[in-house]
């Protein structure tokens, strides 16, 4: 959209990313030469909005959607949340009233949407988890392969079970639609759940956090329902404040489409569209990484994945490799053979690794993100009942 639809009855707020370089701006420039404190937090909100998503999509292809890129997505919504409740405080005799409390109620009902994100996101990790179990059941079987000892058919026999078992398991996931897997897990009570880490009754998954129906593509295009930039007027009547609450809206769903993207959850859809003005400080980098995760998910090897997250990339050529190999091994092994499995067991304590020391903390973030988000909310009730009492 160009920029000149927003420009209205002044042409100061052409440049929607500083909006209040409007009149007032320049009437506080012409009374003391230096912008008064509020003006500054917004400016800075959008400077430093702006500076976290050029940081996040300045990463190359190797590390975007890693574990490593998804833990510094998480954090700079953090950032950005815990800098936008500080540009409410200081303003909140404005947000008390129309048309910015309706506004600041609206981003709060989109943040409250994000919660069911936030739980199927946590289902996902611990699918995650269920998946780094068989790969480690499959490294414990081929233990001996960075040994002298000879590798039997036996523990070969061994690790392709559990090889089939996890493409089971991700094709379940990849059934998004039917929720295959979902299905299953609401069969088991936690209390009749099998003791067998690798039985499907022992997945915390689905069944607790969203319902069978619930869709992820749905809820991402209900977060981004009827969300617009701020026309020339909603600028003029809200002193510019209109801008940082569309900033977090965009924010807020950029970070749950992305995550939705990168995760195994139900009913995953990348089908939500941005309508970002380029005059934004930070619209740039979010139309970018948008673009780059989209074409990520159209290459020939992730148009099936059941997640976009270049760790669950990893397990399925791991996957793929170690199946061919695992068809055509002769035993004994021939020493090229085994030093092709060397490699391959190599790659798959490389995802292990990264799996078992980024999970844990990647559902401590989102738990993080839910409950800040919640306490926002509640904390925003709370001061907008007080603002008005006092009225």
């Amino acid at each position: 959209m160009p920029a000149t639809d927003y420009q209205g009855s002044s042409a100061a707020f052409t440049n929607i990313g500083r909006p209040v370089q409007g009149i007032r701006r320049d009437q506080l420039y012409a009374m003391d030469g230096s912008p008064t404190s509020p003006e500054q937090d917004l400016d800075s909100f959008q400077r430093q909005v702006a500076d976290r998503f050029l940081d996040l999509a300045s990463v190359g292809s190797d590390d975007l959607l890693s574990l490593s890129w998804v833990h510094k997505l998480l954090n700079s919504f953090l950032a950005c949340q815990e800098d936008f409740k500080l540009v409410l405080i200081s303003h909140k005799s404005q947000i008390s009233r129309p048309p910015l409390d309706r506004l600041v109620a609206d981003y709060s009902e989109r943040s409250v949407k994000a919660l069911d994100v936030c739980n199927a996101i946590r289902d996902g990790i611990e699918q995650l988890r269920q998946w780094q179990k068989l790969l480690e059941i499959v490294l414990s079987a081929l233990d001996n392969c960075n040994s002298q000892k000879t590798l039997g058919e036996g523990q070969f026999r061994r690790a392709k079970k559990a090889l089939i078992d996890l493409a089971i398991c991700m094709l379940d996931e990849k059934d998004s639609h039917t929720s295959a897997l979902a299905h299953r897990n609401r069969s088991f009570g936690r209390n009749n759940a099998s003791k067998d880490p690798r039985s499907l009754g022992h997945f915390r998954s689905l069944s607790w956090s969203v319902s069978r129906s619930w869709s992820a593509a749905r809820q991402l295009q209900s977060i981004g329902n009827n969300l617009a930039a701020p026309k020339a007027t909603e600028l003029l009547t809200t002193n510019g404040l209109a801008v940082p609450i569309f900033t977090m809206n965009m924010v807020l769903l950029f970070v749950m489409w992305a995550l939705v993207a990168a995760i195994p959850c139900q009913d995953r859809g990348l089908q939500v569209h941005f309508s970002l003005p380029r005059n934004f400080p930070w619209a740039s980098s979010i139309l970018q990484l948008h673009d780059r995760i989209v074409e990520e998910s159209k290459k020939r090897d992730r148009r099936n994945s059941c997640g976009l997250l270049k760790e669950i990339n990893q397990i399925e050529k791991c996957m793929r490799l170690m199946n061919d190999l695992a068809d055509s091994a002769q035993f004994p092994l021939a020493e090229e053979k085994e030093a092709e499995l060397r490699q391959r067991v190599q790659e798959l304590t490389t995802v292990c690794d990264t799996l078992r020391t980024g999970l844990d903390s990647l559902e401590r973030q989102v738990r993080e993100v839910f409950h800040r988000i919640v306490r926002s909310r509640t904390e925003g009730l709370d001061s907008l009942g007080r603002a008005n009492h006092s009225e």
